[in-house]
C-alpha cells in the first residue's frame, strides 16, 4: 500500500501533464504562483506545480501515520521534488524536474553499490532490508544487491533516455508516470519469482 501511495503524486502529475494546454500561459495554477509561464512547457510547469503538491500532502499524511517519521528515502524523495520542482516553477524552465528523477535513481544506485562498504556490519544495503524475510548466502546477498543497483542505473538511463534524447522529450511524462512504475514491479515480480524458495515463511 505505501508503495502506491509513492506513485500516486506521479499520476495526479501525469493528469495535469495531459490535461494542460503547453502554451496555456494563463493557466489558474501558473497565475496562482504568479509564474510568466513557458511558450510550449506549461503543462510541464502545472503537472510540476500539482507534483508538488500531491507531495507535500501523502508524505504529509504518511508522516502522521508513520507516527511522524519518515524514511530515509521518503525524506530524500519529498527534498528533491521540493528542491527540482522549485527551480523549475522559479525559472519555468522544464528541465529541472526531468533532472530530478536521473539524480534520484542514480544516488539509489550509487547506494547500493556502496553499502557493503560502510556501516556497522558493513552488509550490502538489500541484505539489511531483506533478511529478516529471505535466507541468502553471503555471495546471494552481494548479487541481489547488485541487481538493484543495476535496475536503478538502468531507471536512471531510461529517464535520460526519454527527457533528453528519444523525440525531444515527446513522451518523457508518459515514462514518468508510468513506465517507470512498469519497469520497478517488473523487477519485483521476476525477483520474487526467482527468489520464492529463499522466503523464510509464506508470510514473508
Amino acid at each position: 500500500m505505501k508503495a502506491l501511495l509513492d506513485y500516486l503524486p506521479l499520476i495526479i502529475f501525469f493528469y495535469f501533464y495531459k490535461t494542460t494546454d503547453p502554451k496555456d500561459n494563463h493557466h489558474p495554477m501558473l497565475e496562482f504562483i504568479g509564474s510568466p509561464g513557458n511558450a510550449d512547457q506549461n503543462h510541464i510547469l502545472v503537472a510540476t506545480f500539482a507534483l508538488l503538491l500531491a507531495t507535500l500532502i501523502v508524505y504529509g499524511c504518511l508522516f502522521f501515520f508513520q507516527k511522524f517519521r519518515l524514511e530515509k528515502q521518503q525524506w530524500f524523495i519529498v527534498a528533491m521534488t521540493i528542491f527540482f520542482g522549485g527551480l523549475t516553477l522559479a525559472f519555468s524552465d522544464a528541465n529541472f524536474i526531468k533532472i530530478k528523477a536521473i539524480l534520484i535513481n542514480a544516488v539509489f544506485s550509487i547506494v547500493f553499490l556502496l553499502s557493503p562498504f560502510f556501516g556497522k556490519e558493513k552488509k550490502p544495503l538489500i541484505q539489511r532490508m531483506f533478511s529478516q524475510f529471505m535466507k541468502l548466502t553471503a555471495s546471494g546477498w552481494k548479487k541481489l544487491n547488485w541487481a538493484w543497483a543495476g535496475l536503478f542505473a538502468l531507471m536512471a538511463g531510461l529517464h535520460t533516455f526519454f527527457a533528453f534524447l528519444f523525440m525531444g522529450g515527446k513522451y518523457w511524462g508518459e515514462f514518468t508516470a508510468f513506465g517507470d512504475m512498469i519497469v520497478m514491479f517488473s523487477f519485483i515480480i521476476i525477483q520474487f519469482i526467482v527468489l520464492r524458495k529463499h522466503f523464510k515463511n509464506p508470510e514473508a
